[in-house]
């Protein structure tokens, strides 16, 4: 059960904005990834907690930042209720529904899941509509963005080969693209992200999800 450390930090001016301590792992359902993320004063920022199903979509997703909680899954699309921190019975709940493949927002976890969705061979590439949630707020924006896994290379490491994988990915209202290096479910690095400890290898995806 890899856990481990990402830094994060400014996409433009690379100052440090915090780290993201995760844990992940395949479970009965397919894969869990929890973390919670930190500003560089130690204060807490937030929290992740996705569950996937066996086919790599958002069976179950919490969020929390800035007083603000989203939950949501798969359903149709993918549907949430966002509710603020301050209301506990959740009278002002605002629900939010979307034809969508799967959700995203700043955390790695979102990178894996994307990735794992799209089961891309390399050279391939596929389009996908996804629900971002941005902190502070955790406001709702749909968004389309293309993958292209660039390809594939295996390293040699302590505890064995590494198969790590290259994806160019672009915001397609924006045009902004990043390179995105993922071995396993965990990312080596992406604009903004990159992976500072890791107790143990990252899990290896299961062969029998790529078509």
């Amino acid at each position: 059960m890899p856990n481990g450390r990402y830094s994060l930090h400014d996409t433009h001016d690379h100052v440090l904005l915090g780290e993201e301590r995760f844990s992940c792992a395949p479970g009965p359902a397919g894969w869990r990834y929890v973390s919670k993320t930190y500003g560089p004063d130690g204060s807490t920022l937030g929290t992740t907690d996705l569950t996937l199903d066996s086919r790599s979509r958002p069976l179950r997703l919490e969020l929390r930042a800035g007083g603000w909680q989203v939950r949501g899954g798969a359903v149709d699309g993918v549907a949430w209720v966002r509710t603020d921190a301050a209301d506990p019975a959740g009278e002002h709940a605002v629900e939010g529904h979307d034809r969508a493949h799967a959700f995203t927002g700043s955390s790695p976890a979102f990178l894996v899941a994307t990735a794992r969705l799209l089961r891309l061979s390399p050279g391939g590439s596929a389009r996908v509509r996804l629900v971002a949630f941005t902190e502070p707020v955790l406001a709702p924006r749909t968004l389309d963005q293309g993958w292209l896994l660039e390809k594939t290379e295996t390293h040699v490491t302590d505890s064995g080969p590494l198969l790590v994988e290259q994806y160019q990915v672009a915001d397609l209202e924006t045009g902004e693209q990043q390179i995105v290096h993922l071995a396993g479910d965990v990312v080596l690095s992406a604009s903004g992200i990159q992976l500072e400890e890791l107790a143990s290898p990252p899990n290896t995806w299961p062969t029998e999800y790529y078509s």
